[in-house]
This record gives structure tokens, C-alpha cells and sequence, in this order.
């Protein structure tokens, strides 16, 4: 079993990689001001779910692997940017449409699977699980399970923050309604997620 000082100094040398603006954020910020609270379960749920996917790879060496192969590095780095990028520009032409009143708001499905895949497709969150997390483990006892302590500490502190930021965006409702402020945090989200794919893709 992992020491819980193992655990709290693993989340103390990711809590900055997690307070850093990125795509779970930029996706929270959107879907909440247009949708609002309750589209932030499926972020929540679709970036924990690519914090375990992450895991689970790890435990499985596949991470190690697409780490040690630079072809299928850059694949998956180059396949995430592209996501992202792709959605950033989607984003940006959504914020152009007309409002309509028959304009149904998106399903949690589609919420979720765009989190999951903005955490899967980042080759970042999986270097965590190559990088950090094995300076934090005990060789003498079974990794699989020091591996899904840690990944769990991960997503509760990761769903923390996202909530955190909900509560935050729920108390400015009343700007949250304008139509002018939901356009420009769509073109701001959109602008973000492109930024994000193009670092992603340069480095």
C-alpha cells in the first residue's frame, strides 16, 4: 500500500500542471456558461475518466511504450493537437450562429466524450504517469495498486478544482445570460483550444 506522504507530495508536484489553464478548463468555462451547471458533470467525469484511461496505460506499460517510440509519440501528439484544434474551430463558428430558441443544448454524452478525449489525446497528462508517478512508488509492493491510489488522488483534486471553478462561474449568473458575454467566452474558448493544439502539436 502507498504512504499517504507519497500521495500528498505526488499531488503537491502536479497541483501546478492542474491549477495551469487547459483544455478540461477552457471546456469547463464554456459548456457551463452556455449550458450551464450542470454541464460541468460530464467535463468532470470525462477528464477523470482520461486521468484513469491514463492510468490504466501506465499500469499496462502501453504508455511507456508510446513514450520510448518517437513515431507513435508524435502520432498521439500530433492526433491530440489536431482534436483540439478541430474544436477550437468549431467552437468559434458556433459562437457565429444566430441564437435560436429551438437550439437544443448539448448532450451530456457529447460533453463527456470531448473532455475524455481532450485528456486521452494529451501526451502531457500521460508523461505524468511515466514521469512523476514513478518517483513516488514502492518497488517492493504491487504498482498496479500504488498506481490507482495515485491516479485517484488525481481525479479527486482535479474534480475539486473543476468544481471549484463552477461554483465560481454559477455565482456570476447574471453575466452568464448576456448573449454578448456567452459569445466572447466562446470565441475566448475557441482561441484557447486552438492555442492549446498548436503547443500541443510544437512541443
Amino acid at each position: 500500500m502507498i504512504h499517504p506522504y507519497a500521495v500528498a507530495a505526488f499531488l503537491l508536484a502536479i497541483f501546478p500542471l492542474i491549477a495551469t489553464p487547459g483544455a478540461s478548463l477552457t471546456l469547463l468555462i464554456q459548456h457551463v456558461t452556455t449550458g450551464g451547471r450542470r454541464q460541468a458533470l460530464p467535463v468532470l467525469l470525462g477528464t477523470v475518466s482520461g486521468l484513469y484511461a491514463h492510468a490504466a496505460l501506465a499500469i499496462a506499460g502501453l504508455s511507456a511504450l508510446v513514450m520510448h517510440s518517437s513515431q507513435a509519440f508524435a502520432a498521439v501528439r500530433l492526433l491530440g493537437a489536431a482534436y483540439l484544434v478541430g474544436l477550437g474551430l468549431w467552437t468559434w463558428y458556433s459562437t457565429t450562429l444566430p441564437p435560436s430558441p429551438t437550439r437544443q443544448p448539448k448532450r451530456p454524452g457529447s460533453v463527456y466524450t470531448q473532455a475524455l478525449l481532450a485528456n486521452v489525446l494529451n501526451p502531457k497528462a500521460a508523461s505524468i504517469y511515466l514521469t512523476l508517478v514513478p518517483q513516488f512508488l514502492q518497488p517492493g509492493d504491487p504498482l498496479g495498486g500504488q498506481i490507482l491510489a495515485l491516479a485517484t488522488a488525481h481525479a479527486l483534486v482535479m474534480a475539486v478544482w473543476l468544481l471549484t471553478w463552477t461554483i465560481l462561474l454559477h455565482r456570476g449568473a447574471h453575466l452568464v445570460r448576456k448573449a454578448r458575454f456567452k459569445r466572447a467566452i466562446g470565441k475566448v474558448t475557441a482561441v484557447a483550444l486552438v492555442s492549446l493544439g498548436v503547443r500541443a502539436a510544437t512541443t
